[in-house]
Protein backbone atom coordinates (compact mmCIF):
# COMPACT_ATOMS: atom_id res chain seq x y z
CA UNK A 1 0.00 0.00 0.00
CA UNK A 2 1.13 3.55 -0.83
CA UNK A 3 -0.77 5.27 2.00
CA UNK A 4 0.44 4.88 5.59
CA UNK A 5 -1.26 2.17 7.61
CA UNK A 6 -3.21 3.78 10.43
CA UNK A 7 -5.99 1.49 11.64
CA UNK A 8 -5.02 -2.03 12.72
CA UNK A 9 -7.07 -5.05 13.76
CA UNK A 10 -5.28 -7.58 15.98
CA UNK A 11 -6.63 -11.12 15.90
CA UNK A 12 -5.66 -13.81 18.42
CA UNK A 13 -6.83 -17.38 18.79
CA UNK A 14 -6.06 -20.28 21.10
CA UNK A 15 -7.71 -23.67 20.70
CA UNK A 16 -7.73 -24.65 24.39
CA UNK A 17 -8.30 -22.85 27.66
CA UNK A 18 -4.86 -23.23 29.23
CA UNK A 19 -2.30 -20.95 30.77
CA UNK A 20 0.60 -22.41 28.83
CA UNK A 21 2.42 -21.41 25.67
CA UNK A 22 1.14 -18.83 23.25
CA UNK A 23 -1.68 -17.43 25.38
CA UNK A 24 -4.17 -14.90 24.08
CA UNK A 25 -2.56 -12.13 26.14
CA UNK A 26 0.94 -12.93 24.89
CA UNK A 27 -0.20 -12.94 21.27
CA UNK A 28 -1.86 -9.54 21.65
CA UNK A 29 1.15 -8.00 23.38
CA UNK A 30 3.56 -9.22 20.68
CA UNK A 31 1.27 -7.87 17.95
CA UNK A 32 1.06 -4.48 19.68
CA UNK A 33 4.82 -4.40 20.12
CA UNK A 34 5.28 -5.11 16.42
CA UNK A 35 2.87 -2.30 15.46
CA UNK A 36 4.59 0.08 17.90
CA UNK A 37 8.04 -0.62 16.42
CA UNK A 38 6.88 -0.30 12.82
CA UNK A 39 4.16 2.36 12.98
CA UNK A 40 4.38 4.09 16.37
CA UNK A 41 2.74 4.04 19.79
CA UNK A 42 -0.49 5.70 18.66
CA UNK A 43 -1.14 3.03 16.04
CA UNK A 44 -0.58 0.31 18.67
CA UNK A 45 -2.87 2.01 21.20
CA UNK A 46 -5.75 2.43 18.74
CA UNK A 47 -5.58 -1.10 17.36
CA UNK A 48 -8.82 -3.05 17.68
CA UNK A 49 -8.46 -6.42 19.38
CA UNK A 50 -10.49 -9.54 18.55
CA UNK A 51 -10.00 -12.67 20.69
CA UNK A 52 -11.27 -16.23 20.16
CA UNK A 53 -10.29 -18.59 22.95
CA UNK A 54 -11.14 -22.27 22.80
CA UNK A 55 -11.66 -22.42 19.01
CA UNK A 56 -9.90 -24.67 16.52
CA UNK A 57 -8.14 -23.38 13.43
CA UNK A 58 -9.71 -26.01 11.18
CA UNK A 59 -12.31 -23.53 9.89
CA UNK A 60 -13.35 -19.87 10.13
CA UNK A 61 -16.51 -20.39 12.20
CA UNK A 62 -15.44 -18.29 15.18
CA UNK A 63 -17.52 -15.44 16.67
CA UNK A 64 -14.82 -12.79 17.09
CA UNK A 65 -13.23 -13.62 13.73
CA UNK A 66 -16.61 -13.17 12.02
CA UNK A 67 -17.11 -9.91 13.89
CA UNK A 68 -13.70 -8.65 12.74
CA UNK A 69 -14.50 -9.40 9.08
CA UNK A 70 -17.90 -7.70 9.38
CA UNK A 71 -16.30 -4.66 11.03
CA UNK A 72 -13.74 -4.48 8.23
CA UNK A 73 -16.61 -4.13 5.75
CA UNK A 74 -18.30 -1.35 7.73
CA UNK A 75 -15.34 0.73 8.90
CA UNK A 76 -11.84 1.38 7.62
CA UNK A 77 -9.24 -1.22 8.61
CA UNK A 78 -5.87 -0.97 6.90
CA UNK A 79 -4.33 -4.21 8.14
CA UNK A 80 -5.04 -7.36 10.12
CA UNK A 81 -2.16 -8.39 12.38
CA UNK A 82 -1.69 -11.87 13.86
CA UNK A 83 1.06 -13.35 16.00
CA UNK A 84 1.34 -16.36 13.73
CA UNK A 85 -0.22 -17.26 10.39
CA UNK A 86 -2.01 -20.36 11.72
CA UNK A 87 -3.91 -18.19 14.25
CA UNK A 88 -6.13 -17.20 11.33
CA UNK A 89 -6.59 -20.67 9.84
CA UNK A 90 -4.97 -24.07 9.47
CA UNK A 91 -7.04 -24.75 6.37
CA UNK A 92 -5.41 -23.84 3.05
CA UNK A 93 -8.67 -23.31 1.14
CA UNK A 94 -10.14 -21.03 3.83
CA UNK A 95 -6.89 -19.09 4.14
CA UNK A 96 -6.59 -18.59 0.38
CA UNK A 97 -10.15 -17.24 0.08
CA UNK A 98 -9.63 -14.93 3.05
CA UNK A 99 -6.39 -13.46 1.70
CA UNK A 100 -7.94 -12.87 -1.72
CA UNK A 101 -10.90 -11.11 -0.09
CA UNK A 102 -8.66 -8.90 2.06
CA UNK A 103 -6.42 -7.88 -0.82
CA UNK A 104 -9.40 -7.04 -3.03
CA UNK A 105 -10.48 -4.61 -0.31
CA UNK A 106 -6.94 -3.23 0.13
CA UNK A 107 -6.51 -4.71 3.60
CA UNK A 108 -3.01 -5.92 4.38
CA UNK A 109 -2.31 -9.12 6.29
CA UNK A 110 0.68 -9.12 8.64
CA UNK A 111 2.11 -12.06 10.57
CA UNK A 112 4.49 -11.12 13.40
CA UNK A 113 6.28 -14.49 13.52
CA UNK A 114 6.59 -14.99 9.76
CA UNK A 115 8.32 -11.64 9.28
CA UNK A 116 7.08 -9.26 6.59
CA UNK A 117 4.28 -11.55 5.41
CA UNK A 118 2.23 -8.54 4.42
CA UNK A 119 1.26 -9.93 1.02
CA UNK A 120 2.27 -6.78 -0.81
CA UNK A 121 4.43 -8.74 -3.24
CA UNK A 122 3.81 -11.92 -5.22
CA UNK A 123 6.71 -13.63 -3.39
CA UNK A 124 5.32 -12.78 0.06
CA UNK A 125 1.89 -13.97 -1.00
CA UNK A 126 3.33 -17.27 -2.24
CA UNK A 127 5.25 -17.71 1.01
CA UNK A 128 2.04 -17.19 2.99
CA UNK A 129 0.32 -19.95 1.05
CA UNK A 130 3.28 -22.28 1.60
CA UNK A 131 3.18 -21.58 5.34
CA UNK A 132 -0.57 -22.24 5.30
CA UNK A 133 0.04 -25.63 3.71
CA UNK A 134 2.42 -26.55 6.51
CA UNK A 135 -0.07 -25.29 9.12
CA UNK A 136 -2.78 -27.54 7.68
CA UNK A 137 -0.33 -30.45 7.56
CA UNK A 138 0.47 -29.86 11.23
CA UNK A 139 -3.23 -29.81 12.12
CA UNK A 140 -3.88 -33.03 10.22
CA UNK A 141 -0.85 -34.65 11.85
CA UNK A 142 -2.10 -33.72 15.32
CA UNK A 143 -5.59 -34.97 14.50
CA UNK A 144 -4.23 -38.22 13.09
CA UNK A 145 -2.09 -38.72 16.20
CA UNK A 146 -5.18 -38.28 18.39
CA UNK A 147 -7.18 -40.71 16.23
CA UNK A 148 -4.36 -43.25 16.34
CA UNK A 149 -4.19 -42.98 20.12
CA UNK A 150 -7.95 -43.49 20.39
CA UNK A 151 -7.70 -46.52 18.12
CA UNK A 152 -4.96 -47.99 20.27
CA UNK A 153 -7.11 -47.49 23.36
CA UNK A 154 -10.06 -49.06 21.54
CA UNK A 155 -8.05 -52.20 20.80
CA UNK A 156 -7.90 -52.92 24.53
CA UNK A 157 -11.69 -53.37 24.62
CA UNK A 158 -12.18 -50.58 27.14
CA UNK A 159 -15.12 -48.18 27.21
CA UNK A 160 -13.81 -44.83 25.99
CA UNK A 161 -16.37 -42.69 27.79
CA UNK A 162 -19.46 -40.73 26.89
CA UNK A 163 -23.08 -41.70 27.46
CA UNK A 164 -23.33 -45.44 28.13
CA UNK A 165 -25.72 -47.41 25.88
CA UNK A 166 -29.09 -48.49 27.22
CA UNK A 167 -28.56 -51.40 29.61
CA UNK A 168 -25.22 -50.22 31.00
CA UNK A 169 -23.42 -47.68 33.12
CA UNK A 170 -19.72 -46.79 32.96
CA UNK A 171 -17.44 -48.15 35.72
CA UNK A 172 -13.73 -47.53 36.41
CA UNK A 173 -11.55 -50.63 36.58
CA UNK A 174 -7.76 -50.83 36.18
CA UNK A 175 -4.91 -49.09 34.37
CA UNK A 176 -3.85 -49.87 30.82
CA UNK A 177 -0.54 -48.97 29.19
CA UNK A 178 -0.46 -47.48 25.69
CA UNK A 179 2.90 -46.43 24.21
CA UNK A 180 4.44 -46.33 27.66
CA UNK A 181 1.69 -44.09 29.05
CA UNK A 182 -0.72 -45.23 31.73
CA UNK A 183 -4.44 -44.64 31.17
CA UNK A 184 -7.33 -45.37 33.49
CA UNK A 185 -9.61 -47.99 31.95
CA UNK A 186 -13.41 -48.13 32.15
CA UNK A 187 -15.84 -50.92 31.44
CA UNK A 188 -19.59 -51.20 31.02
CA UNK A 189 -21.54 -52.44 34.02
CA UNK A 190 -25.01 -53.92 33.40
CA UNK A 191 -28.22 -52.39 34.76
CA UNK A 192 -30.48 -55.45 35.30
CA UNK A 193 -33.86 -53.82 34.52
CA UNK A 194 -32.55 -52.24 31.33
CA UNK A 195 -30.82 -55.46 30.28
CA UNK A 196 -34.16 -57.27 30.53
CA UNK A 197 -35.69 -54.64 28.25
CA UNK A 198 -32.88 -55.13 25.72
CA UNK A 199 -33.45 -58.91 25.70
CA UNK A 200 -37.19 -58.34 25.24
CA UNK A 201 -36.59 -56.03 22.27
CA UNK A 202 -34.47 -58.66 20.50
CA UNK A 203 -36.98 -61.43 21.24
CA UNK A 204 -39.95 -59.36 20.10
CA UNK A 205 -38.27 -58.32 16.87
CA UNK A 206 -37.52 -61.94 16.00
CA UNK A 207 -41.13 -62.81 16.83
CA UNK A 208 -42.82 -59.90 15.04
CA UNK A 209 -40.24 -59.11 12.31
CA UNK A 210 -41.26 -55.44 12.37
CA UNK A 211 -39.79 -52.38 14.05
CA UNK A 212 -43.20 -50.71 14.06
CA UNK A 213 -44.84 -53.69 15.76
CA UNK A 214 -42.09 -53.80 18.39
CA UNK A 215 -42.65 -50.07 18.93
CA UNK A 216 -46.38 -50.71 19.40
CA UNK A 217 -45.71 -53.57 21.83
CA UNK A 218 -43.37 -51.48 23.98
CA UNK A 219 -45.86 -48.59 23.96
CA UNK A 220 -48.77 -50.79 25.00
CA UNK A 221 -46.76 -52.36 27.82
CA UNK A 222 -45.43 -49.03 29.14
CA UNK A 223 -41.72 -49.56 28.42
CA UNK A 224 -39.64 -46.38 28.41
CA UNK A 225 -36.08 -45.30 27.62
CA UNK A 226 -33.47 -44.08 30.11
CA UNK A 227 -34.99 -40.62 29.78
CA UNK A 228 -38.53 -41.89 30.32
CA UNK A 229 -39.51 -41.43 26.68
CA UNK A 230 -41.33 -43.92 24.50
CA UNK A 231 -39.17 -46.17 22.36
CA UNK A 232 -39.33 -45.10 18.72
CA UNK A 233 -38.56 -47.51 15.91
CA UNK A 234 -35.37 -45.53 15.26
CA UNK A 235 -34.20 -46.07 18.85
CA UNK A 236 -35.18 -49.74 18.58
CA UNK A 237 -33.17 -50.15 15.38
CA UNK A 238 -30.13 -48.53 17.03
CA UNK A 239 -30.34 -51.10 19.84
CA UNK A 240 -30.76 -54.01 17.44
CA UNK A 241 -27.72 -53.02 15.37
CA UNK A 242 -25.39 -52.24 18.29
CA UNK A 243 -22.85 -55.07 18.74
CA UNK A 244 -22.18 -53.96 22.34
CA UNK A 245 -24.93 -56.39 23.39
CA UNK A 246 -23.59 -59.32 21.38
CA UNK A 247 -21.62 -62.15 22.97
CA UNK A 248 -18.13 -62.65 21.53
CA UNK A 249 -18.55 -66.25 20.41
CA UNK A 250 -17.73 -68.32 17.34
CA UNK A 251 -20.84 -67.19 15.42
CA UNK A 252 -19.95 -63.54 15.95
CA UNK A 253 -16.30 -64.14 15.07
CA UNK A 254 -17.31 -65.76 11.77
CA UNK A 255 -19.74 -62.91 11.00
CA UNK A 256 -17.09 -60.26 11.63
CA UNK A 257 -14.40 -62.01 9.60
CA UNK A 258 -16.79 -62.65 6.70
CA UNK A 259 -17.58 -58.92 6.63
CA UNK A 260 -13.88 -57.94 6.79
CA UNK A 261 -14.15 -56.15 10.14
CA UNK A 262 -10.86 -54.85 11.57
CA UNK A 263 -10.43 -57.29 14.48
CA UNK A 264 -8.03 -56.48 17.31
CA UNK A 265 -8.68 -59.56 19.40
CA UNK A 266 -7.48 -63.09 18.78
CA UNK A 267 -10.01 -65.81 18.01
CA UNK A 268 -9.29 -67.30 21.44
CA UNK A 269 -10.69 -64.12 23.04
CA UNK A 270 -14.13 -64.95 21.60
CA UNK A 271 -14.91 -67.04 24.65
CA UNK A 272 -18.70 -66.94 24.58
CA UNK A 273 -18.77 -64.88 27.79
CA UNK A 274 -17.57 -61.37 27.07
CA UNK A 275 -19.16 -58.96 24.60
CA UNK A 276 -18.11 -56.94 21.56
CA UNK A 277 -16.82 -53.37 21.58
CA UNK A 278 -16.95 -51.61 18.20
CA UNK A 279 -15.47 -48.21 17.42
CA UNK A 280 -15.15 -45.97 14.38
CA UNK A 281 -18.68 -46.98 13.37
CA UNK A 282 -19.89 -43.62 12.06
CA UNK A 283 -18.62 -40.91 9.76
CA UNK A 284 -19.08 -37.58 11.50
CA UNK A 285 -19.11 -34.51 9.26
CA UNK A 286 -19.75 -31.06 10.67
CA UNK A 287 -23.20 -29.80 9.74
CA UNK A 288 -24.37 -33.21 8.49
CA UNK A 289 -26.09 -36.20 10.05
CA UNK A 290 -23.79 -39.03 11.12
CA UNK A 291 -23.52 -41.87 8.60
CA UNK A 292 -22.87 -45.49 9.53
CA UNK A 293 -19.62 -46.76 8.02
CA UNK A 294 -19.31 -50.18 6.37
CA UNK A 295 -18.52 -52.93 8.86
CA UNK A 296 -15.14 -53.35 7.17
CA UNK A 297 -14.09 -49.94 8.58
CA UNK A 298 -15.06 -50.70 12.17
CA UNK A 299 -12.47 -51.27 14.89
CA UNK A 300 -13.67 -54.34 16.79
CA UNK A 301 -12.33 -55.81 20.02
CA UNK A 302 -13.63 -58.08 22.75
CA UNK A 303 -14.81 -55.93 25.66
CA UNK A 304 -14.57 -56.37 29.40
CA UNK A 305 -18.34 -56.62 29.96
CA UNK A 306 -20.38 -59.77 29.46
CA UNK A 307 -22.57 -60.31 26.40
CA UNK A 308 -26.34 -60.65 26.68
CA UNK A 309 -27.36 -61.61 23.12
CA UNK A 310 -25.83 -64.78 21.62
CA UNK A 311 -23.93 -64.25 18.39
CA UNK A 312 -26.30 -66.42 16.34
CA UNK A 313 -29.32 -64.38 17.49
CA UNK A 314 -27.58 -61.04 16.85
CA UNK A 315 -26.57 -62.13 13.33
CA UNK A 316 -30.12 -63.38 12.71
CA UNK A 317 -31.48 -59.95 13.62
CA UNK A 318 -29.03 -58.21 11.24
CA UNK A 319 -30.14 -60.47 8.40
CA UNK A 320 -33.80 -59.78 9.16
CA UNK A 321 -33.19 -56.02 9.21
CA UNK A 322 -31.39 -56.19 5.87
CA UNK A 323 -34.27 -58.15 4.32
CA UNK A 324 -36.76 -55.61 5.67
CA UNK A 325 -35.01 -52.60 4.11
CA UNK A 326 -37.37 -52.69 1.15
CA UNK A 327 -40.26 -52.40 3.63
CA UNK A 328 -38.76 -49.54 5.62
CA UNK A 329 -41.03 -46.86 7.03
CA UNK A 330 -42.12 -44.21 4.59
CA UNK A 331 -43.94 -41.08 5.62
CA UNK A 332 -47.55 -41.51 4.48
CA UNK A 333 -48.71 -38.99 1.91
CA UNK A 334 -52.31 -38.20 1.00
CA UNK A 335 -53.47 -36.47 -2.16
CA UNK A 336 -56.79 -35.49 -0.59
CA UNK A 337 -56.41 -34.83 3.16
CA UNK A 338 -56.03 -31.15 4.06
CA UNK A 339 -55.44 -31.31 7.82
CA UNK A 340 -52.33 -33.51 8.09
CA UNK A 341 -50.04 -31.88 10.64
CA UNK A 342 -52.89 -29.61 11.82
CA UNK A 343 -55.52 -31.97 13.25
CA UNK A 344 -54.78 -33.26 16.75
CA UNK A 345 -56.53 -35.64 19.11
CA UNK A 346 -58.00 -33.68 22.02
CA UNK A 347 -57.77 -36.76 24.26
CA UNK A 348 -54.04 -37.55 24.08
CA UNK A 349 -52.60 -34.63 22.07
CA UNK A 350 -51.12 -36.77 19.29
CA UNK A 351 -51.59 -35.98 15.60
CA UNK A 352 -54.41 -37.61 13.65
CA UNK A 353 -53.47 -39.09 10.31
CA UNK A 354 -55.62 -39.79 7.24
CA UNK A 355 -56.63 -43.33 6.32
CA UNK A 356 -58.60 -44.16 3.19
CA UNK A 357 -61.49 -46.61 3.25
CA UNK A 358 -61.32 -47.78 -0.36
CA UNK A 359 -64.74 -46.37 -1.27
CA UNK A 360 -65.96 -43.11 -2.81
CA UNK A 361 -68.19 -40.34 -1.48
CA UNK A 362 -71.36 -39.19 -3.25
CA UNK A 363 -69.20 -36.54 -4.97
CA UNK A 364 -66.84 -39.19 -6.31
CA UNK A 365 -64.00 -38.30 -3.94
CA UNK A 366 -62.04 -41.04 -2.12
CA UNK A 367 -63.61 -41.47 1.33
CA UNK A 368 -61.25 -41.32 4.28
CA UNK A 369 -61.10 -40.79 8.04
CA UNK A 370 -58.58 -39.22 10.38
CA UNK A 371 -57.47 -41.51 13.20
CA UNK A 372 -55.31 -40.81 16.23
CA UNK A 373 -51.72 -42.08 15.80
CA UNK A 374 -51.46 -43.13 19.45
CA UNK A 375 -54.78 -44.97 19.23
CA UNK A 376 -53.58 -46.80 16.11
CA UNK A 377 -50.18 -47.78 17.51
CA UNK A 378 -51.50 -48.79 20.93
CA UNK A 379 -54.44 -50.76 19.50
CA UNK A 380 -56.80 -48.41 21.37
CA UNK A 381 -55.18 -49.15 24.75
CA UNK A 382 -53.79 -45.63 25.33
CA UNK A 383 -56.44 -43.65 23.48
CA UNK A 384 -60.01 -44.48 22.46
CA UNK A 385 -61.09 -41.31 20.66
CA UNK A 386 -63.49 -41.93 17.77
CA UNK A 387 -62.27 -41.52 14.21
CA UNK A 388 -63.52 -38.45 12.37
CA UNK A 389 -64.94 -38.32 8.86
CA UNK A 390 -62.07 -36.75 6.91
CA UNK A 391 -64.05 -35.47 3.93
CA UNK A 392 -66.53 -33.65 6.14
CA UNK A 393 -64.10 -32.09 8.62
CA UNK A 394 -61.90 -30.85 5.73
CA UNK A 395 -64.96 -29.23 4.13
CA UNK A 396 -66.07 -27.63 7.40
CA UNK A 397 -62.63 -26.14 8.03
CA UNK A 398 -62.62 -24.64 4.52
CA UNK A 399 -66.14 -23.28 5.15
CA UNK A 400 -64.94 -21.70 8.40
CA UNK A 401 -62.15 -19.94 6.48
CA UNK A 402 -64.68 -18.77 3.86
CA UNK A 403 -66.87 -17.33 6.61
CA UNK A 404 -63.82 -15.60 8.03
CA UNK A 405 -63.14 -14.14 4.58
CA UNK A 406 -66.65 -12.75 4.38
CA UNK A 407 -66.78 -11.30 7.89
CA UNK A 408 -63.19 -10.12 8.24
CA UNK A 409 -61.67 -7.58 5.87
CA UNK A 410 -58.24 -8.05 7.42
CA UNK A 411 -57.51 -11.62 6.31
CA UNK A 412 -54.58 -10.49 4.19
CA UNK A 413 -53.25 -8.44 7.07
CA UNK A 414 -53.53 -11.53 9.24
CA UNK A 415 -51.37 -13.45 6.78
CA UNK A 416 -48.87 -10.58 6.59
CA UNK A 417 -48.75 -10.46 10.37
CA UNK A 418 -48.27 -14.22 10.51
CA UNK A 419 -45.44 -13.97 7.99
CA UNK A 420 -43.79 -11.36 10.20
CA UNK A 421 -44.40 -13.52 13.26
CA UNK A 422 -42.84 -16.58 11.59
CA UNK A 423 -39.79 -14.61 10.50
CA UNK A 424 -39.44 -13.27 14.03
CA UNK A 425 -39.83 -16.78 15.45
CA UNK A 426 -37.16 -18.10 13.08
CA UNK A 427 -34.81 -15.31 14.17
CA UNK A 428 -35.42 -16.32 17.78
CA UNK A 429 -34.78 -19.97 16.92
CA UNK A 430 -31.51 -19.06 15.17
CA UNK A 431 -30.36 -17.08 18.21
CA UNK A 432 -31.19 -19.99 20.51
CA UNK A 433 -29.43 -22.44 18.18
CA UNK A 434 -26.31 -20.27 18.15
CA UNK A 435 -26.35 -20.13 21.96
CA UNK A 436 -26.81 -23.91 22.17
CA UNK A 437 -23.96 -24.58 19.73
CA UNK A 438 -21.65 -22.39 21.78
CA UNK A 439 -22.69 -24.26 24.93
CA UNK A 440 -22.13 -27.64 23.25
CA UNK A 441 -18.64 -26.52 22.18
CA UNK A 442 -17.87 -25.31 25.68
CA UNK A 443 -19.06 -28.63 27.12
CA UNK A 444 -16.93 -30.57 24.63
CA UNK A 445 -13.89 -28.60 25.74
CA UNK A 446 -14.70 -29.36 29.36
CA UNK A 447 -15.07 -33.04 28.50
CA UNK A 448 -11.68 -33.06 26.78
CA UNK A 449 -10.07 -31.41 29.79
CA UNK A 450 -11.62 -33.94 32.16
CA UNK A 451 -10.65 -36.85 29.89
CA UNK A 452 -7.03 -35.67 30.03
CA UNK A 453 -7.26 -35.34 33.80
CA UNK A 454 -8.85 -38.78 34.07
CA UNK A 455 -6.01 -40.39 32.11
CA UNK A 456 -3.45 -38.89 34.50
CA UNK A 457 -5.34 -39.56 37.74
CA UNK A 458 -4.44 -42.44 40.03
CA UNK A 459 -6.72 -41.76 42.99
CA UNK A 460 -9.93 -43.82 42.84
CA UNK A 461 -12.11 -41.16 44.46
CA UNK A 462 -10.78 -38.45 42.17
CA UNK A 463 -11.38 -40.62 39.11
CA UNK A 464 -14.98 -41.25 40.12
CA UNK A 465 -15.51 -37.51 40.55
CA UNK A 466 -14.00 -36.82 37.12
CA UNK A 467 -16.10 -39.55 35.53
CA UNK A 468 -19.25 -38.05 37.05
CA UNK A 469 -18.31 -34.66 35.56
CA UNK A 470 -17.76 -36.21 32.12
CA UNK A 471 -21.14 -37.97 32.27
CA UNK A 472 -22.80 -34.72 33.34
CA UNK A 473 -21.45 -32.78 30.35
CA UNK A 474 -22.19 -35.67 27.95
CA UNK A 475 -25.78 -35.87 29.18
CA UNK A 476 -26.20 -32.12 28.89
CA UNK A 477 -24.87 -32.16 25.32
CA UNK A 478 -27.28 -34.95 24.44
CA UNK A 479 -30.15 -32.82 25.75
CA UNK A 480 -28.86 -29.72 23.92
CA UNK A 481 -28.47 -31.60 20.64
CA UNK A 482 -32.04 -32.89 20.98
CA UNK A 483 -33.18 -29.29 21.40
CA UNK A 484 -31.18 -28.32 18.28
CA UNK A 485 -33.02 -30.98 16.27
CA UNK A 486 -36.31 -29.70 17.65
CA UNK A 487 -35.44 -26.11 16.68
CA UNK A 488 -34.39 -27.22 13.19
CA UNK A 489 -37.76 -28.94 12.78
CA UNK A 490 -39.60 -25.84 14.02
CA UNK A 491 -37.64 -23.62 11.62
CA UNK A 492 -38.37 -25.91 8.70
CA UNK A 493 -42.04 -26.02 9.64
CA UNK A 494 -42.15 -22.21 9.66
CA UNK A 495 -40.45 -21.79 6.31
CA UNK A 496 -43.37 -20.89 4.10
CA UNK A 497 -41.82 -18.69 1.46
CA UNK A 498 -42.77 -15.03 1.04
CA UNK A 499 -43.97 -15.83 -2.46
CA UNK A 500 -46.41 -18.41 -1.14
CA UNK A 501 -47.77 -15.89 1.37
CA UNK A 502 -48.19 -13.31 -1.38
CA UNK A 503 -50.03 -15.76 -3.61
CA UNK A 504 -52.41 -16.77 -0.82
CA UNK A 505 -52.99 -13.15 0.19
CA UNK A 506 -53.80 -12.13 -3.39
CA UNK A 507 -56.18 -15.03 -3.83
CA UNK A 508 -57.98 -14.23 -0.59
CA UNK A 509 -58.44 -10.61 -1.60
CA UNK A 510 -59.75 -11.50 -5.05
CA UNK A 511 -63.50 -12.08 -5.28
CA UNK A 512 -63.15 -13.85 -8.64
CA UNK A 513 -60.84 -16.48 -7.21
CA UNK A 514 -62.73 -18.96 -5.03
CA UNK A 515 -61.02 -21.14 -2.43
CA UNK A 516 -62.81 -24.04 -4.10
CA UNK A 517 -60.56 -23.53 -7.13
CA UNK A 518 -57.39 -23.99 -5.10
CA UNK A 519 -55.29 -27.11 -5.51
CA UNK A 520 -54.99 -29.47 -2.53
CA UNK A 521 -51.49 -28.15 -1.84
CA UNK A 522 -52.68 -24.52 -1.96
CA UNK A 523 -55.53 -25.30 0.44
CA UNK A 524 -53.08 -26.93 2.86
CA UNK A 525 -50.85 -23.86 2.79
CA UNK A 526 -53.84 -21.58 3.27
CA UNK A 527 -55.03 -23.59 6.29
CA UNK A 528 -51.59 -23.52 7.91
CA UNK A 529 -51.31 -19.78 7.32
CA UNK A 530 -54.47 -18.90 9.28
CA UNK A 531 -55.02 -21.87 11.62
CA UNK A 532 -52.71 -23.05 14.37
CA UNK A 533 -54.45 -26.39 14.94
CA UNK A 534 -57.76 -28.21 14.93
CA UNK A 535 -58.63 -30.50 17.87
CA UNK A 536 -61.10 -33.39 17.71
CA UNK A 537 -62.51 -34.82 20.95
CA UNK A 538 -64.70 -37.55 19.46
CA UNK A 539 -67.80 -35.36 19.23
CA UNK A 540 -66.73 -31.85 18.31
CA UNK A 541 -63.93 -30.20 16.40
CA UNK A 542 -62.49 -26.90 17.60
CA UNK A 543 -60.44 -24.58 15.40
CA UNK A 544 -57.65 -22.60 17.04
CA UNK A 545 -57.14 -19.71 14.66
CA UNK A 546 -54.09 -17.48 14.50
CA UNK A 547 -55.04 -13.86 15.13
CA UNK A 548 -53.03 -10.95 13.75
CA UNK A 549 -51.27 -10.51 17.07
CA UNK A 550 -50.20 -14.13 17.06
CA UNK A 551 -52.54 -15.25 19.84
CA UNK A 552 -54.89 -18.19 19.43
CA UNK A 553 -58.62 -17.66 19.19
CA UNK A 554 -61.20 -20.42 19.64
CA UNK A 555 -63.58 -20.38 16.72
CA UNK A 556 -65.00 -22.35 13.86
CA UNK A 557 -66.46 -25.82 14.22
CA UNK A 558 -68.08 -26.13 17.62
CA UNK A 559 -70.51 -28.93 16.76
CA UNK A 560 -70.88 -30.48 13.34
CA UNK A 561 -73.34 -33.17 14.36
CA UNK A 562 -76.14 -31.15 12.73
CA UNK A 563 -75.12 -32.11 9.21
CA UNK A 564 -74.21 -35.79 9.37
CA UNK A 565 -72.37 -37.78 12.02
CA UNK A 566 -68.73 -36.82 11.77
CA UNK A 567 -67.45 -39.49 14.10
CA UNK A 568 -67.02 -43.06 13.09
CA UNK A 569 -66.48 -45.99 15.44
CA UNK A 570 -63.59 -48.28 14.68
CA UNK A 571 -62.74 -51.70 15.99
Amino acid sequence: MDTPIKQFAIYSRKSRYTGKGESIENQIEMCKEYIKQKYGQEAADTARVYEDEGYSGKNLKRPQFKRMIEDSKKTKIDAIVVYKLDRISRNVADFSKLIDDLFKRDIAFISVTEKDFDGSTAMNKAMMYISSVFAELERETIAERIRDNMRELAKTGRWLGGVAPTGFRSKSISNVSIDGKTHRACMLEPIPDEINTIKLIYDKFIELNSLTKVEEYLMNHAYHTKRNNRFTRFAIRAILTNPVYCTADEDMYNYLTQNDADLFSEKSAFDGVHAIMAYNKTKQTQGQANKVKPLSEWIVAVGKHEGIIPGAKWVQVQNMLNLNKSKCYRKPRSNIALLSGVLRCAECGDYMRPKTSGRLTADGEPAFVYLCSTKEKSKSHLCQVKNVNGNKIDAEVINAIKDSQKTNSDVSSRIAALKKQINSANDTYEEEKATIREKVKANEKEINEYVDAFAKAHNETLMEMIEAKIDKFCNENERLNSRLEELDALTQQNNLSALEFDIISKKLSSVSNSIDDYTVDEKRKLIKSVIKEVRWNGKEAHIYRLDADGECDLSGIQDMQHIEPLCEYSK
